[in-house]
């Protein structure tokens, strides 16, 4: 998609700017249902459209890119536009500087449409936990879109935008993507710079790109990627063409996966997806990841942890919202008055739950021991990479669900990230692609690599694509 509409700029069958107002216009036709935008940025981009036009009115070479409209998960920074995080506590905090995969999108003339809505600070798997409104799935408007990257990956499914970027923790690209009947990559862990990426996590956080093709996210990843002097843990991706060939390809299918609890049509499509790669050559291996088990509780301690020191920087005091009264007469009250107004019943629940792994007496018995287990898990990825190119899973244990069905229920919904928080722990590379529908709702095949294998996983994922 992204490289036919390139080619159709270049031939001027239309301009960078009648594509940008025709997908504005379809946001306001269709985005009252759906609600996947938090924010638009009209003026910015028709002024990157009308830049693209120039260049090709004066025979200038464009990036593949250029022109081509975007939306932004709202947890990423793009200066003079609100970021909000999807929360009150950021409701009118303007960026003051771009995250460097916005400045790389900028330099390859992206036109960036607004900023997408998702859970607060991240925290979800169904955009149902917005400080602002809750995001539709465009596919079936009772159900959730998946999260957190719920706004973005709505936008793609209904057409609002040709791609979007999203932010990856335990799953928030690949759920939503699986959800909403697109593609979604989370990138190893270090492959995309996180500066300007408000943290969640940031041992786990990555920010990945959404699209409609496998071959578009290959082009949205090849953009934003590699090594970025802003965050230390971002290297030069050491990655090369696979050009082996099918018949030469191990997979691997952890028997783990496949337990009580997956929804059956969501395990018959995997399988079947599984049976089409194998009729076209491909070796299919059973594996085994012992330590899959103990993935979640693992996550979720390291992860909330983690957001507890990262939320400890909204306190009323530098930025963001402030709720200060005027019988208020110690710093205490200010920190307490300002957290306690403004985060949400989810973010305050990982708040307090990371404290508590964090605190004297209990650090040892629940972060330390989720880091050796966190270890264990990335060994056995290791081991099984010895024997296997890359891993088969489901994306969720269920296509979309309806809205308001999990909510009320923490662990229902953090059941929502069973299949995809053990790439996130071993910080491996992992792409969600639609492998089938059940009951009319898109179910994802997860490919997993091993580290800096986004190449191969890209090559692995157009097989199906293309079938």
């Amino acid at each position: 998609m992204i490289a036919q509409i390139h080619q159709s700029l270049i031939k001027k069958e239309f301009s960078a700017l009648e594509l940008c107002q025709k997908y504005l216009e379809r946001i306001k036709k269709f985005d009252q249902k759906i609600k996947s935008f938090l924010t638009l940025s009209e003026d910015l981009a028709i002024s990157q459209a009308k830049k693209i036009d120039e260049m090709i009115s004066q025979g200038r070479e464009i990036p593949i890119l250029a022109g081509i409209p975007c939306a932004i998960k709202d947890i990423i920074l793009i200066e003079g536009l609100k970021c909000t995080a999807g929360s009150k506590i950021l409701e009118n905090y303007v960026a003051p500087y771009d995250a460097t995969v916005i400045k790389r999108l900028k330099e390859n003339g992206a036109v960036i449409l607004g900023k997408t809505n998702l859970d607060e600070f991240a925290m979800g798997s169904s955009t149902e936990n917005s400080a602002f409104f809750k995001t539709k799935n465009p596919l079936d408007l009772k159900r959730v879109p998946g999260g957190s990257s719920g706004g973005s990956a709505a936008a793609v499914a209904a057409d609002l935008c040709a791609f979007a970027l999203g932010s990856d923790t335990g799953g928030s690209v690949r759920q939503p993507a699986s959800f909403c009947g697109i593609v979604g990559l989370k990138p190893t862990y270090g492959a995309v710079s996180r500066y300007g990426l408000i943290a969640f996590a940031s041992s786990l956080d990555q920010i990945g790109p959404m699209t409609k093709t496998v071959e578009d996210c290959e082009i949205v990843f090849d953009v934003i990627k590699g090594k970025d002097e802003m965050d230390s843990t971002s290297i030069e991706l050491p990655i090369t063409n696979y050009q082996s060939p099918i018949n030469e390809l191990k997979i691997g299918v952890p028997k783990e996966y496949f337990v009580e609890g997956i929804d059956l049509e969501v395990e018959k499509l995997i399988k079947e997806a599984i049976k089409e790669y194998e009729k076209r050559g491909v070796e299919i291996q059973e594996i085994s990841l012992p330590h899959t088990r103990y993935a979640l509780p693992t996550y979720y301690i390291i992860a909330t942890s983690e957001a507890s020191a990262n939320l400890a920087r909204y306190d009323g005091i530098k930025y963001g919202m402030s709720n200060v009264k005027s019988q208020i007469s110690n710093l205490l009250d200010v920190y307490l008055n300002t957290r306690g107004g403004g985060f949400g019943p989810e973010v305050k629940r990982r708040i307090m739950l990371g404290t508590f792994s964090l605190s004297a007496g209990y650090y040892e018995a629940y972060y330390k021991r989720a880091q050796k287990v966190r270890q264990k898990i990335f060994e056995d990825f290791e081991k099984a990479f010895k024997d296997v190119d890359a891993i088969f899973t489901p994306v969720s244990p269920t296509p979309a669900f309806k809205l308001g069905e999990k909510i009320d229920d923490p662990l229902k919904m953090y059941l929502s990230d069973v299949f995809t928080v053990s790439a996130s722990l071993a910080g491996l590379p992992a792409i969600s692609i639609t492998c089938g529908k059940t009951k009319n709702l898109p179910v994802g095949l997860q490919i997993i690599g091993k580290p800096f294998s986004e190449k191969l996983i890209f090559e692995i994922a157009k097989i199906y694509d293309t079938k």
